[in-house]
């Protein structure tokens, strides 16, 4: 049996990981070691969430670079600030012996003057996410000159978070001539392109196939109705009393309204997402590593970098929009060679997508019954008379109240008391069931209908819904950073984000219509570097004549075209509809608010008239919010349009 003293590492690390009790290697970590030691070469491993990779790359840096040196000779990124402290503390906990020169934590979130101090002081191991990161490059505070080693980890993640552009620019301001090591748990084709791009020919290990789950968990899946979904989850829990779990929602909405009904319910359980401020999200995940929270629900981005042992169940309230996220979220349970369960609840026109799961992640589910009431009581009953015989029986202290207690139970046989001791436990349960119904659904086998599951950016059909970003090229705005806002503020994921148009000064995306709500409602939080950033509906541009908003104004009339000159709306008049009714790239003439059109008089007199840009580059006249010229009340169109020579 290999151990970690056979894997050629320093004395020092050694001796650190005696004090932490770890003597034998995980396969990824039995593999990539000797390798990353004895070679300057880049390299790819991939293996499951919870299967070492943190040591696996931590371990040969740490006894390969200056533990010394001032200027940091070690890069790892990784997507979230969860992660970034957990690898930072594992680091310290590898390197204690070796009295390194720091080790560094950078992400966004916390004070950037004590973070840019840290690294003045020295700083040999820099651990960041990559917007912090960046930050502190444009802010001159970091250099990466001297870096020898650096590390993607969770690069699935990464990317799925929006941070490609991020990588490619970070990875552009490091040194030619140094290992990078890519860790991650998927191989979707954009990991693979950084992989073609950045790195030369790197050494590839892959514990089990590409993609493939871990052989420890076990996945069921529960069909019923849409409207049983939350009732299911709570069978589920009831079945296990010892749950000790997370529950995935797909957004932060769902998720603090499963986290609140559980609540009132009495069940044990937080929200955690990207609502929650800093210190309300510490608080939560240090009751949760404690174990005093027994459910946590949460986001998929939320949720990323949590690193917590013994979860015993992740429970899916909805599946994933992306398959490879649904790795990421069983990986959470059976970490470190424990066993674990992941249970998803579908209607029954989803169990295509739990069949795309297995054929990807090649493993295997299987179709769960969910729990009647009889085998919910009798599972209650079996954890309460084993938690009364496990419980220590102190008689010295117990003595002074018994004599009291003992006499009035005296009056009763023991089958009596016994069944009095349990009905106190299993009463609630027994009321709540009496007459429930059988929630489970046969699973259609139609392929799923209407729904064609997950869809990929820029793989929208015509039912599309298009936004307007008031932030662009000029602001540093990329695809990248949209679709990291967009994904970090509403908990959607890439796949739900279609095109992205970026423009000099303001931008465009789009997604499916019944995202709408979700994005608007958390749109007045949303900034990018600093800059705050609003979103707004707008109608989507014909595909034949796609420019800033493209196409003739129709419905809303007025717009610009592709070639961004004026245009006549339709619907009657100048203006149509709503002729231009939001300006700039909406805009042309402006007429009334009703259906009948017209140019400027009655009720469309004050609205009507020639409106620009709505971005300061208006198509004519002064750079105001609403750009152009406005058709005041009582001027005719001929003094309208002769001003508008003139200027």
């Amino acid at each position: 049996m290999v151990t970690f003293k056979d894997l050629g590492l320093s004395p020092e690390v050694l001796k650190a990981l005696e004090d932490l009790n770890f003597t034998i290697p995980t396969p990824i970590q039995e593999q990539a070691i000797p390798h990353l030691l004895s070679e300057k070469s880049d390299f790819v491993g991939l293996a499951q969430t919870g299967t070492g990779k943190t040591a696996a790359f931590g371990l040969p840096m740490l006894t390969r670079i200056n533990s010394n040196a001032r200027l940091p000779e070690a890069l790892i990124l990784c997507p979230t600030r969860e992660l970034c402290l957990q690898i930072t503390k594992d680091l310290e906990g590898y390197g204690k012996y070796l009295n390194p020169q720091g080790v560094v934590a950078v992400y966004g979130g916390a004070d950037i003057r004590r973070q840019m101090k840290q690294i003045k002081d020295g700083a040999s191991v820099i651990v960041a996410t990559p917007g912090r990161l960046l930050d502190l490059i444009q802010r001159k505070a970091l250099s990466l000159s001297n870096v020898q080693i650096v590390v993607l980890d969770e690069a699935d993640e990464m990317l799925n978070m929006g941070f490609k552009e991020d990588i490619d620019e970070i990875l552009s301001k490091t040194p030619e001539e140094k290992s990078t090591w890519l860790f991650s748990a998927t191989m979707p084709k954009e990991v693979a392109s950084i992989a073609k791009k950045f790195m030369d020919s790197p050494f590839e290990v892959s514990i089990g196939h590409k993609n493939q789950g871990n052989d420890n968990i076990t996945h069921s899946f529960y069909v019923t109705k849409e409207k049983n979904r939350y009732e299911a989850l709570k069978r589920l829990i009831d079945t296990n009393p010892e749950i000790f779990g997370l529950i995935f929602c797909r957004t932060r909405r769902e998720t603090q309204e499963v986290a609140e009904k559980l609540a009132k319910e009495n069940y044990n359980a937080e929200a955690l997402h990207g609502d929650l401020s800093q210190a309300q999200r510490d608080r939560v995940m240090k009751l949760f590593r404690q174990r005093s929270l027994q459910l946590l629900v949460a986001t998929d981005v939320a949720a990323r970098g949590i690193d917590v042992d013994d979860i015993s169940h992740v429970i899916n309230y909805n599946l994933p929009d992306d398959i490879e996220n649904y790795t990421h979220r069983s990986g959470r349970t059976a970490r470190a060679g424990k066993t674990g369960h992941s249970l998803v609840i579908i209607n029954p026109k989803e169990k295509h997508k739990v069949r795309s799961i297995e054929k990807q992640m090649r493993v295997e589910f299987k179709e769960g019954i969910i729990p009647n009431p009889e085998d919910i009581l009798k599972n209650q009953m079996d954890a309460t008379i084993q938690k009364i015989v496990e419980t220590p029986v102190n008689e010295k202290e117990l003595e002074k109240y018994m004599s009291d207690s003992v006499s009035i139970l005296e009056a009763y046989d023991k089958d009596m008391i016994i069944k009095m001791f349990l009905s106190a436990e299993l009463n609630r349960f027994m009321d709540y069931y009496r007459g429930s119904s059988n929630l489970n659904e046969a699973a259609s086998n139609d392929g799923g209908g209407n729904d064609r599951g997950p869809r990929r950016r820029g793989d929208f059909d015509e039912n599309t819904q298009r936004y307007f970003v008031s932030l662009g090229r000029q602001d540093g705005l990329n695809p990248g950073g949209l679709l990291r806002v967009i994904c970090d503020e509403t908990g959607l994921t890439s796949s739900d984000i279609g095109r992205i148009d970026i423009k000099d000064k303001f931008a465009f995306f789009e997604t499916k219509p019944e995202l709408s709500q979700a994005i608007l409602q958390n749109q007045s939080n949303m900034e990018y570097e600093g800059k705050k950033m609003s979103i707004e509906l707008t109608d989507k541009a014909p595909k034949s004549d796609r420019g800033d908003r493209g196409g003739f104004g129709g419905n809303r009339g007025g717009k610009f075209r592709g070639d961004r000159k004026p245009a006549f709306g339709g619907g009657g008049g100048f203006g149509g509809n709503r002729g231009g009714d939001r300006g700039g790239d909406r805009g042309g003439f402006r007429g009334r608010r009703d259906d009948s059109g017209g140019s400027g008089s009655s009720a469309g007199g004050d609205r009507g008239g020639f409106r620009g840009r709505r971005d300061d580059a208006g198509s004519s006249g002064s750079p105001t919010a609403g750009g152009g010229f406005r058709k005041k009340e009582g001027k005719t169109e001929d003094k309208f349009n002769a001003k508008r020579k003139r200027k």
